[in-house]
């Protein structure tokens, strides 16, 4: 028999349509069995191959699929995230309950797969929808706002029932950043008849997919979105801005994460950098380690280039605040 690892393998990049990997899967599996004299299963592994030679690649990240949204084979894991606890264990049990699908449905239980994340920009909701696809070893598929939103009537609502019907097609993760964008609400004074329509249209497309496709919303203003749009949604998550606790710990694993080390300690750098996002956190850290390495100063001990980025990070910071 084949090595598991190697089957493992294969199905994962079966699963997340990345032909590369398929391709390098099922080579080695061909070499293996051909080390094993099993000649006749490693010609006809490699004959398939050849069948779809004519394959286009797919590169690994991200691969745009269509107009309507762009599909993304995740890397972050939720261990690389930073999440709440409440958060957390909400996901964890989306992820279990995805996975024992078919335990729930012998009791005619379907598993829960509609997620709304709310919460200021740069807390980790868009990694978020990411880590879920990751732990489901399944691809992500991005709404495409600038493809789908037309000033043509009707087009709009047809640009967005394309793209849900290729994710009940699928067992994948549909993300849609910037919710309020589309389910606004329709008791807006100002809002056209075209609008109400969008967003009718778009709440019928959700209540039509099916528990194997999850849609994954996130919103930075949840005082807009359609009081019906709640409704929807199973799990309603919240993404707060960290504490200084959760700050400093996010930078710590960050600096680990990328070999770094010099003499201040991070939570006096986080004091530095005030209260922050986790996003601008990690700018701020990759940016650092960019100056140390084309510096050559692997080792972090020149202490000036840390406060002249620190520095530069404030006066950027100091500039936005004051609109310059």
């Amino acid at each position: 028999m084949a090595r598991a690892d190697l089957l493992l393998q294969l199905v994962q990049a079966a699963l997340t349509r990345d032909e590369r990997r398929v391709k390098s899967s099922v080579e080695a599996l061909a070499s293996e069995e051909r080390a094993k004299r099993h000649t006749v299963l490693a010609d006809e592994l490699v004959r398939l191959l050849r069948q779809t030679a004519s394959m286009e690649p797919v590169t690994p990240g991200t691969n745009s699929k269509s107009d309507g949204y762009t599909e993304v084979h995740p890397k972050r894991r939720l261990s690389d995230l930073c999440l709440p606890d409440a958060v957390l264990g909400d996901l964890q049990s989306l992820i279990e309950e995805q996975h024992r699908a078919d335990l729930l449905r012998a009791y005619n239980i379907e598993p829960r797969h509609r997620v709304l994340l709310i919460g200021p920009p740069g807390n980790g909701k868009t990694s978020t929808a990411e880590a879920l696809a990751a732990e489901l070893a399944v691809p992500l598929l991005v709404l495409r706002y600038e493809t789908v939103i037309t000033s043509y009537l009707g087009e709009t609502s047809l640009n967005i029932e394309k793209v849900f019907e290729e994710a009940r097609s699928r067992h994948c993760v549909l993300f849609l950043d910037e919710f309020d964008t589309l389910a606004k609400e329709r008791g807006d004074e100002h809002d056209t008849g075209e609008v109400k329509r969008v967003v009718s249209n778009l709440l019928m497309q959700i209540d039509q997919l099916p528990s194997h496709a999850i849609v994954c919303a996130a919103t930075n203003h949840s005082e807009l979105l359609d009081r019906a749009v709640w409704r929807r949604f199973q799990l309603k998550l919240e993404f707060p801005n960290p504490t200084r606790d959760q700050r400093t710990y996010f930078a710590q694993e960050l600096r680990e994460r990328l070999g770094m080390v010099f003499g201040r300690s991070s939570r006096t750098i986080i004091d530095k950098l005030g209260p922050i996002s986790y996003a601008e956190i990690e700018d701020f850290f990759l940016e650092l380690r960019r100056r140390q390495i084309l510096s050559g100063d692997l080792e972090g001990t020149d202490d000036a280039l840390l406060v002249r980025t620190l520095t530069n990070w404030e006066k950027r910071a100091r500039s936005v605040h004051e609109g310059g």
